[in-house]
């Protein structure tokens, strides 16, 4: 079977598309300096996967960790936000070079459709130049926002012991929430699409919420009323520091959290309003997905909400 190697492996987001890349039956190799980097995780099939190191800011590491794959996944690091078009247009280069016959890169956020737009929006479009430029093959899926979040150490803790859900959208904010799992499917789902060659694509979950209706489906799951409690941007950016605890440098800290506030200050007033997608155009891309995809309430009640399934700020 082919083989799809997974930067970025031990995140969050990375052992979904492990996981999936496993059950849909290929070969998966796992890019992490971590020597076990699936440890606390129950995933079928993962003590089969190769696991090698890279430092994504050393090229000369990337050779022998990419070699030999049919197919890469991509995930840029999200304490790394400023380098994310030299990153993905580095290994698209090595990529390129080694004959992959596709990156496929998630840019875990939109990817706007017109010039001027802030943040890591416009590092998207950057990164995709970056990576068609460098002659690697490959398909970016820009996933707007993960049901994944709310397991996390900055806003799990808030859900089940204070019961509020605390994020930074304004109440009358939409989002389509979307599974990591479901990101990790149209990622697989691209690999055989030859119109997906060369093609990017924003994805979202089948349901566009506001925070009251994500509360009211975790006040379902747990018996007992989950206020929605939305933070400012700048408090939103102050946790996650908070949970990052001693993996952010102090020095990056009031830097880092100060780009969060800005980011949601812009997400809540932006007319473009990058956490809607339109499912439609994304069914006419890939109809095998429609009906398939995961809603919040669905996702929510197959979690373990437990102390010891808490997942980090990070990955």
């Amino acid at each position: 079977m082919a083989l799809i190697t997974v930067i970025g492996a031990s995140g969050r987001q990375g052992i979904a598309q492990v996981s999936q890349a496993l059950q849909a039956g290929y070969d998966v190799r796992a890019i992490s300096r971590q020597d076990d980097p699936f440890a606390g995780y129950d995933i079928k099939g993962v003590d089969k996967v190769e696991v090698r190191p890279m430092d994504l800011y050393d090229t000369e590491t990337f050779r022998p960790a990419l070699e030999g794959s049919d197919y890469i996944f991509y995930t840029h690091p999200l304490q790394a936000r400023a380098d994310r078009a030299v990153l993905v247009g580095q290994v698209g280069a090595v990529a390129a070079d080694l004959d992959v016959k596709r990156v496929v890169w998630n840019t875990s956020s939109w990817i706007p459709d017109r010039p001027g737009d802030a943040f890591t929006y416009a590092g998207n479009t950057a990164g995709i130049n970056a990576l068609w430029r460098s002659g690697a093959p490959g398909t970016v899926f820009g996933s707007v926002l993960f049901m994944d979040n709310l397991l996390t150490n900055w806003a799990r803790p808030f859900i089940v012991n204070e019961d509020r859900y605390v994020y930074p959208h304004n109440p009358e904010l939409h989002a389509n929430w979307i599974s990591l799992d479901d990101v990790a499917k149209f990622m697989l789902a691209s690999l055989e699409r030859p119109d997906m060659e060369g093609a990017w694509l924003n994805i979202g979950g089948p349901e566009r919420l506001v925070g009251k209706q994500v509360a009211g489906f975790l006040s379902d799951k747990f018996g007992k009323p989950i206020k929605y409690d939305p933070c400012t941007p700048r408090e939103f950016g102050d946790y996650l520091v908070s949970a990052a605890g001693d993996d952010m440098p102090a020095e990056a800290r009031e830097e880092f959290a100060a780009g969060i506030a800005a980011f949601y200050e812009y997400n809540n007033t932006a007319p473009t309003k990058p956490f809607e997608v339109d499912m439609d155009h994304v069914y006419e891309r890939f109809p095998e997905l429609e009906g398939e995809l995961e809603v919040m309430s669905d996702w929510i009640n197959r979690q373990d909400w437990s102390e010891s399934n808490h997942r980090p700020a990070f990955g």
